[in-house]
C-alpha cells in the first residue's frame, strides 16, 4: 500500500480519509507521525491554504500528501469568517467562542438574510513541486440560526441550518451528514479523481 500523508493531526479526519482512500490502495498517515511542523497558512483563499499545507507535508515527508481547508461563508458578512473560520474569535478559540462571535455579528440580521454555506477544498499533491495538484471543491448551502441547537458535529454545526433536512447540522445522523456535507462530497470527488489518476 502506498503511503499518503494527511496534512492534519485531526483523528476524526484521519479515520474518514483512511476509510475512503483504502479503496484506491492508499494508506493515510497523519503528518504528526512524521514530525511535520505546522504550515504557516498565509494564503488568502481556501485553495491557497490547502496547497500550502499539502506542499509542506510533501516537503517534510517525501510522500504524496492530501490537505483540506474548509470553513463557513456568511452572505451578510461578505463571506466572513471564510478562511478565518477556525480562529474567528481569536487564535486558539473554541467552537463555542466562534459560534458566539458569529451570532453576535448577525444579531440584527433578519432570518431571510442569514444565508451561509460551508466550503471544503481538498488538494492532493504527488510531491512538493507538483505543478498540477488535484483540487476538489464542494459546498453545503444553509443559513445561520439565531441560537445553537443539538450537540453533535463540530465547528459551526450547532448554528448551521440545513433546509433540505429541516434541522441543524449538529442534529444530523453522522452517516447522513457525511453523505451530504461539503467535506463528504469533496472526499467522494477526490476519490473519483484519484481512481482515474492511479488507474484503480
Amino acid at each position: 500500500m502506498k503511503t499518503l500523508v494527511l496534512a492534519s493531526g485531526n483523528a476524526g479526519k484521519l479515520r474518514e480519509f483512511n476509510q475512503l482512500m483504502g479503496q484506491v490502495g492508499l494508506d493515510v498517515q497523519a503528518q504528526s507521525t512524521f514530525g511535520v511542523p505546522e504550515a504557516i497558512e498565509n494564503g488568502l483563499t481556501f485553495v491557497e491554504n490547502a496547497i500550502i499545507k499539502a506542499r509542506n507535508a510533501c516537503k517534510h515527508t517525501g510522500h504524496a500528501a492530501i490537505a483540506d481547508d474548509s470553513g463557513i461563508e456568511v452572505d451578510a458578512l461578505q463571506g466572513a469568517p471564510g478562511i478565518y473560520s477556525a480562529r474567528y474569535s481569536g487564535q486558539g478559540a473554541s467552537d463555542e467562542q466562534n459560534n458566539n462571535a458569529l451570532l453576535n455579528a448577525l444579531l440584527d440580521v433578519p432570518e431571510n438574510a442569514r444565508g451561509a454555506r460551508y466550503q471544503c477544498i481538498l488538494v492532493y499533491m504527488q510531491h512538493a513541486e507538483d505543478p498540477t495538484p488535484i483540487i476538489c471543491q464542494e459546498s453545503w448551502e444553509g443559513s445561520i440560526l439565531k441560537s445553537p441547537q443539538g450537540d453533535g458535529g463540530f465547528g459551526y454545526d450547532p448554528i448551521f441550518w440545513v433546509p433540505t433536512h429541516q434541522t441543524c447540522a449538529a442534529k444530523l445522523d453522522k452517516n447522513e451528514k457525511n453523505r451530504i456535507s461539503h467535506r463528504g462530497k469533496a472526499m467522494q470527488a477526490m476519490l473519483k479523481a484519484l481512481q482515474a489518476k492511479l488507474g484503480n
